[in-house]
């Protein structure tokens, strides 16, 4: 900024000059003083300069309206809204989110650093402000084959780019407390950066170590006690209400006046039916208000506890010298978005997108597809013991449980009981080519016939594929590899529904209006299979992520997540 634009800012400040714009008349909410103030908000040079009774060039009538700083959430993995940032921006906007923070590790899983280029560049001109943290765990374990490694000596070009807040989260915690030199070394070059955490469960002596090395936060708390110690020990704690896995209800009660300014919502992984049918922040937000959070504080829990967090000085608030990001609400019970500023201009108004977005281009040359060896065999198990370890699937929960379950076979093959909700899990490995399929038994999904079967699997995003009849999960995985990556419906050895995803294999290159078309789609097909849940995807997609206890699928086999370990599907 030069002294010409800075006094410029002072007189439209004090009333010399008129504004750009004026929001006249609003309630504004004060996140500083947890106030409601009646005042126009002036605009000057994208900047927010004055709060009171101003003229401007431009004058938007708010009266009976509620001004709130633009939405930031602080944690969101895009690659789960199976779009792109660009395709990304219009749908964010309209719901009153100016900002994300973004941790890219899902595409840098696949592709590496050449993934994170791709996000950096693909949202470098949005009017939704974008950061990133680096990924610290590429590959998150050693218990799984990923597309990339991504070391501290990789990472450190990121260190200069100033969309690069910090070191995304430490998945790998059993790292941290076992001094692994690897890990270390990442902590170290990003010591004056922040560090998000991961740390499920962890407790007592473990979690001091793990503090003691630098990281500040945590989105993976699911129980209150576990909420409540790592707010004592000084964590910022975000609350996560995604599609998968939603903590508001359980975790809202250790959210006090007193810690309020150490909490976040988060959404973590938002899939696209879910920004359409409930939407982002501002749903979550509206579920803390019906749960009897203040919508003033709920309000600075995506606001300025995020910009303050993450060193974004200029966001976060409605007041002078803030970047004018603002949301305006019809009421703060609903919720409803009525208008959106994002840098003084209005980019989105009741539920439209106004905005443009610069064309994207350059897709080609991101696909991550390398299969080998695959054939029918690979999806049968051989009968091997009388007891097997079973992935018990947990309803809104990335947590699984293991289960014991007794076996019976037919012809040396593992044969289940139709009657019994248990079906064939795999994971087959899709960027070395080394042939590995990971093989296991899963309950909980309901699946009476047919395959549904992702190349979204978090973290290192094989193909993990359910099904009653191995013949079935093959042909669900060809269609997949031929697609480039994707979702697909396998009913009566035919594909009822597929939708590609040839960014990587985790995001489409069309509109969310196409993607939700496909998704519909392929929900309808899944109704076929007898699974009633929602969302089976991203059920299933967790399944193969070997850092949330208890039983997780790899390429490599059954991890015991307690124990970090591959351990035997069948023994006796």
């Amino acid at each position: 900024m030069n002294t010409k634009n800075l006094q410029k800012l002072i007189r439209t400040a004090r009333g010399e000059i008129p504004a750009d714009l004026v929001l006249k008349g609003g309630r504004v909410v004060n996140v500083f003083s947890c106030e409601i103030q009646e005042a126009d908000v002036a605009v000057c040079e994208g900047q927010i300069v004055g709060l009171g009774s101003y003229q401007g060039r431009e004058i938007i009538d708010c009266r009976h309206r509620f001004i709130c700083p633009g939405f930031i959430d602080g944690h969101l993995h895009i690659e789960s809204t199976l779009l792109t940032p660009a395709n990304l921006a219009p749908v964010l906007l309209p719901l009153g989110t100016t900002t994300l923070i973004a941790d890219p590790h899902e595409i840098a899983n696949v592709l590496g650093l050449a993934g994170v280029e791709f996000m950096l560049e693909n949202s470098a001109r949005l009017p939704l402000e974008i950061y990133f943290m680096a990924p610290s765990c590429v590959p998150a374990t050693h218990l799984e084959t990923s597309g990339a490694i991504l070391a501290e000596k990789d990472l450190r070009p990121l260190l200069r780019n100033p969309r690069v807040l910090g070191l995304a989260e430490m998945m790998n915690f059993p790292g941290v407390l076992l001094k692994d030199q690897e890990v270390l070394k990442k902590i170290t070059s990003f010591q004056n950066k922040i560090k998000d955490g991961h740390a499920p469960l962890l407790s007592g002596k473990d979690l001091c170590a793990y503090l003691s090395a630098g990281i500040k936060s945590d989105h993976e708390c699911t129980q209150l006690s576990e909420a409540r110690e790592k707010l004592a020990l000084g964590m910022v704690v975000m609350i996560r209400q995604g599609t998968q896995a939603k903590n508001l209800k359980d975790l809202l009660p250790a959210v006090v006046p007193g810690n309020v300014r150490r909490c976040l919502l988060v959404t973590d992984d938002r899939h696209p039916e879910d920004l359409i049918r409930e939407g982002h922040l501002n749903s979550v937000l509206k579920q803390a208000v019906d749960l009897g959070l203040n919508p003033i504080l709920a309000i600075q829990m995506v606001t300025i506890n995020a910009a303050e967090y993450f060193g974004l000085r200029q966001l976060g608030a409605v007041a002078p010298g803030y970047q004018a990001d603002l949301t305006v609400l019809k009421s703060l019970s609903s919720m409803k978005v009525e208008a959106v500023f994002k840098k003084g201009k209005l980019v989105a108004r009741n539920g439209r997108f106004l905005g443009k977005v610069p064309h994207s281009e350059g897709f080609n040359n991101i696909t991550g597809m390398n299969i080998k060896n695959l054939s029918l065999k690979k999806f049968q198990i051989p009968l091997r013991g009388e007891w097997a370890n079973v992935i018990g699937f947990v309803p809104n929960q990335i947590l699984t449980q293991k289960i014991r379950h007794k076996v019976q076979g037919k012809n040396g093959l593992l044969h289940l009981n139709p009657e019994k909700d248990i079906v064939l899990l795999a994971c087959v490995e899709r960027h070395q080519g080394t042939g590995n399929v990971g093989l296991g038994l899963v309950q909980g999904f309901g699946l009476v016939r047919g395959a549904i079967a992702s190349s979204v699997a978090h973290d290192s995003h094989n193909i993990v594929v359910i099904g009653r009849e191995p013949e079935e999960m093959l042909l669900a995985v060809k269609v997949i590899e031929k697609m480039k990556g994707g979702l697909v419906v396998v009913f009566q050895n035919q594909v009822a529904a597929k939708l590609p995803l040839p960014i990587a294999g985790l995001m489409s290159d069309q509109s969310i209006e196409v993607v939700m078309a496909q998704q519909k789609a392929l929900f309808r097909a899944v109704s076929l299979t007898g699974c009633p849940l929602k969302n089976p995807f991203m059920a299933l997609s967790f399944l193969a992520l070997p850092v949330i206890p208890e039983l997780k699928i790899t390429d490599k086999g059954l991890v015991d997540v307690n124990r970090f370990e591959i351990i035997p599907l069948m023994d006796s």
